[in-house]
């Protein structure tokens, strides 16, 4: 584990070049912007902004932490390849999650750096630069949103919540059955259902209480919740596998809730629909 001293260090660096990444973001945001599809999907797309943020984030962090690794998702877009995670200190870095709403200037666009240790995400910073939103926590001090203590909501009962999912970038007929049956049980057992386009938006609403909770499966990666894991956690809140086991980092599958109850009921009602062909595998348990 590192000392409080060197933490203090990564706080403030997290903070700091999630700051100068959200500059270069918002002085794209309003202009036309050229994307690209990745490897994996037409509706997965990618920009010359979050190239130029991660080239900024990943510079900042070996020049402070030259040991340290990391696991980027524009390095691991290009090289195809994603690191194991080991029990060494490791940024988890996403420079503009909710590219698509990026490209069509929705303003649901944050930069998510994450740091694990022991495998476990212990740091998180959150930067809606459109918004001017920054999330932040620590293990063991807290979550904060612009500097100010937060809290996730006190909604237990299921038929009082809002959750939130995303649709994901498959389109394969299998996939969108489940994905639609899944929206379709929650809907009808809760009050009502969000989509923002960004995975860590999203766990971060639930993390200050605009959501009640959060489910997604199949997502990029691991620097899409890393650093939201967190932050939800803190804010007193639960981070679980969807289907109720304990949260995997590197599963590519999350659950955020309020409270146990109601991640323990979620998982349940998703559960008993059909998995979809395209869902990451559950996570194996130590």
């Amino acid at each position: 584990m590192l000392s409080n001293d060197v933490l203090d260090v990564a706080e403030d660096l997290a903070e700091r070049v999630a700051r100068e990444a959200g500059v270069v973001i918002r002085e794209a945001f309003g202009k036309k912007k050229k994307a690209t599809v990745t490897k994996t999907s037409d509706a997965d797309l990618v920009t010359e902004t979050d190239q130029e943020c991660e080239r900024i984030i990943v510079r900042k962090i070996k020049e402070t932490f030259p040991r340290h690794k990391y696991i980027g998702e524009e390095e691991v877009s290009a090289t195809g390849v994603m690191p194991a995670l080991t029990d060494e200190p490791t940024w988890m870095i996403d420079p503009v999650d909710g590219t698509t709403n990026f490209v069509h200037s929705f303003p649901f666009v944050c930069v998510s750096i994450g740091l694990c240790i022991g495998k476990r995400p212990v740091l998180g910073v959150v930067y809606n630069p459109i918004l001017d939103e920054l999330f932040k926590a620590r293990e063991g001090r807290g979550a904060t949103l612009n500097g100010v203590h937060i809290a996730v909501s006190g909604t237990s009962e299921l038929k009082k919540a809002v959750f939130a999912t995303e649709i994901g970038t498959k389109r394969d007929q299998g996939t969108i059955d489940s994905t639609y049956g899944r929206v379709s049980a929650l809907t009808q057992a809760s009050r009502a259902v969000r989509m923002c386009g960004s995975c860590a938006c999203n766990m971060t609403s639930v993390a200050c209480g605009r959501l009640d909770g959060f489910y997604e499966f199949g997502f990029g990666g691991p620097w899409d919740v890393a650093a939201a894991a967190c932050i939800v956690r803190e804010a007193g809140g639960q981070v679980l596998d969807p289907t109720g086991i304990a949260f995997d980092v590197m599963s590519r599958r999350v659950l955020s809730a309020s409270n146990r109850g109601l991640g323990g009921e979620m998982a349940r009602i998703l559960n008993e629909v059909s998995p979809s062909p395209s869902d990451p595998p559950v996570p194996l348990q130590n």
